[in-house]
């Protein structure tokens, strides 16, 4: 019998295995100066307790720099991952057969990925050689199931990401007297990232500053090893997150969401354009993107396999959760997340915060926002209540400035520590070097009160019991 089990799982396993495309990475030596580590045309550095990476160069010299710059950090959160996997399955073989079935029902997703992604991918792999974990799946098969991971998690019906929500302020105020307060009166979109997974993709924040040749550069703010876009705004000051729902069928084929979205921001000079492109794409599961650009133009975009995308519209204050509101709101498993998760009530909520704004909300204001842990009614809830836009779960917090092209990134743990200043008009500006960067100076805005009362330790204690 056992013979027979594992006879199968061979044939599985052979049958099913992702080949990389032959490509092969520099192995250029990394070069220390001063707090920044080099390698060819990518570099490295800390900003508060956030990495900054710029990735520059061919595809598969890209996918190296990552895994060879960021190799420490990637080791220690997919451990992580695993440790929480074998935590929450502790019986192998099942284990094994969870794994074995998403290879089968995976088997082609690489298929979907664009050409130069995938050769990034295959650098990336290269880059990690010795790969420790080489014996749960080869290097190259596992890092496109850790970008897919977004659709992976979608595709089970109970997924991890069904809690994110997004505030955008629309048209900048032109009664706004920014002399008094330069950071007011801008388009700002503030996103809370709500992944409830390993420590690490939390306490490792990373801010990607990509350079494709030929295409727009832009940021994304991923993890360790992951710089396909779930939050990210282009040298253009074009911005787009993305938000679980659930409607349709998932698929296995077509373009993972985070090269999609990746896609769009390296093409787009405005929301029109990057609607296009969001729209052009086939997708694996259902979900909502949103995107607002220097203008104030803002959209929604829902999207599900097999079906066209649907476009909302707005230059107003316009809040977004994880339901559907064009012709997927009458999918069973829409109705499903309105009446059986949080999304109602956090976007109740969101919308109450936006319409009691003054005119022209700033960054600090959009900051409190998303550290939000009231009911609609403005009543404190317990913390770690899903109810809350704040539930203490989220993977990462931004805040985007489409007009100042800034971004503001959240440090650990989760909403709660300081919001980090990214200036990406000069970050990802032609000829920038960090060695002659005279403009670094850490610019923050504070904590949450909550990391340092004493109620934050209090609820890690209650959690860890």
């Amino acid at each position: 019998m056992f013979v027979v089990l594992g006879l199968a799982r061979f044939v599985c396993v052979t049958a099913t295995t992702i080949e990389p495309p032959a490509v092969v990475a520099k192995t250029s030596p990394i070069v220390l100066d001063g707090d920044v580590a080099i390698l060819d045309q990518s570099w490295i550095r800390r900003r508060g307790a956030i990495w900054e990476v710029s990735l520059a160069g061919e595809p598969v010299d890209r996918g190296a720099a990552i895994s060879r710059l960021l190799r420490g950090p990637m080791i220690t959160d997919e451990r992580e991952l695993y440790q929480g996997f074998e935590k929450a399955v502790p019986f192998a073989p099942a284990r094994w057969m969870i794994m074995d079935l998403g290879r089968l029902r995976f088997r082609k997703i690489d298929q979907g990925i664009p050409a130069p992604y995938r050769e990034e991918l295959a650098g990336l792999a290269q880059g990690f050689a010795p790969d420790p974990f080489e014996g749960v799946f080869p290097s190259y098969h596992r890092f496109v199931f850790l970008y897919a991971v977004y659709d992976i998690a979608l595709s089970f019906e109970k997924g991890p990401l069904i809690g994110c929500t997004t505030a955008t302020t629309g048209e900048a105020s032109p009664d706004v007297d920014r002399s008094i307060d330069p950071t007011r009166g801008d388009v700002l979109l503030a996103r809370a990232f709500d992944m409830e997974t390993a420590e690490g993709l939390d306490r490792d924040k990373v801010v990607y500053l990509v350079r494709e040749p030929g295409r727009i550069p832009f940021a994304s703010i991923g993890w360790p090893g992951f710089v396909g876009v779930v939050s990210g705004m282009n040298r253009e000051g074009v911005a787009m997150v993305v938000h679980g729902g659930r409607a349709g069928t998932p698929r296995a084929e077509g373009i993972p969401v985070a090269f999609s979205l990746r896609e769009a921001l390296a093409t787009a000079h405005s929301t029109e354009e990057a609607v296009r492109v969001l729209s052009s794409h086939e997708v694996l599961v259902s979900h909502l993107v949103i995107v607002t650009d220097p203008s104030g133009d803002t959209a929604v975009v829902e999207r599900a396999p097999g079906v066209p995308a649907f476009v909302r519209r707005s230059k107003t204050r316009l809040a977004t959760t994880n339901h559907f509101e064009g012709p997927l709101a009458g999918d069973p498993h829409d109705r499903e997340v309105r009446d059986h998760t949080s999304t109602l009530p956090r976007r109740a909520r969101a919308d109450a915060l936006l319409a009691a704004m003054e005119t022209g909300p700033g960054v600090a204001d959009m900051i409190a926002f998303l550290r939000d842990r009231n009911d609609e009614m403005g009543k404190p809830l317990p913390l770690g209540d899903r109810r809350a836009i704040d539930a203490l779960i989220a993977t990462h917090g931004v805040v985007f400035d489409a007009t100042q092209k800034t971004v503001w990134v959240s440090e650990a743990p989760h909403l709660l520590g300081r919001f980090v200043r990214f200036d990406l008009s000069r970050l990802l500006a032609d000829g920038f070097d960090p060695r002659t960067d005279h403009d670094a100076a850490l610019v923050t805005l504070p904590a949450d009160p909550l990391l340092t009362s004493g109620a934050w330790e209090l609820r890690k204690l209650e959690l860890s019991r």
